[in-house]
């Protein structure tokens, strides 16, 4: 009885991870296999549910960290941080009252936001606070950086 429990133990943790993909139940399908081979060989309910509170813990704890930094799942770095700072220029008037805003920054048009909260015009160079997601966060540039901007255009 004890290796039927552990079997669907096992898949149902395996399935839970397919559909995360965040290294969140892996190890508690390693600890369920385990404990069902050992449901094989013994009987001993006490032994098997030792053996899977200690792999999974003991995989949970250590191999975790490892293999987090070894597996991004997909997600790549985009290093949009570089980004932060850059200089752009909004093709539709950000307001963030009525939800509008673009603004192009190397060649790529984003949703933007005034980080300030203030309107700022179409055509207005503007300096990149944060980014989120698909939405830049902005601030007018100060003028000294549009002269130098404008004069390289």
């Amino acid at each position: 009885m004890m290796m039927l429990i552990w079997c669907v133990i096992f898949i149902l943790t395996v399935i839970a991870e397919f559909a995360t993909q965040q290294l969140v139940s892996i190890w508690f399908a390693a600890g369920s296999l385990v404990a069902f081979i050992v449901s094989l060989l013994s009987d001993n309910i006490f032994i098997q549910a030792l053996l899977f509170i200690t792999i999974s813990g003991l995989l949970l704890i250590f191999a975790r960290p490892i293999l987090k930094k070894i597996f991004t799942f997909g997600v790549k770095d985009t290093n949009i941080r570089q980004d932060i700072g850059k200089f752009a220029v909004v093709i539709q008037e950000i307001d963030n009252e009525r939800d509008t805003g673009r603004a192009r920054l190397n060649d790529v048009d984003w949703i933007a936001v005034s980080s300030s909260g203030e309107k700022i015009p179409e055509g207005t160079v503007v300096q990149v606070k944060e980014i989120n997601g698909a939405k830049l966060f902005v601030c007018p540039a100060p003028q000294k950086e549009m002269q130098k901007i404008l004069s390289k255009a």
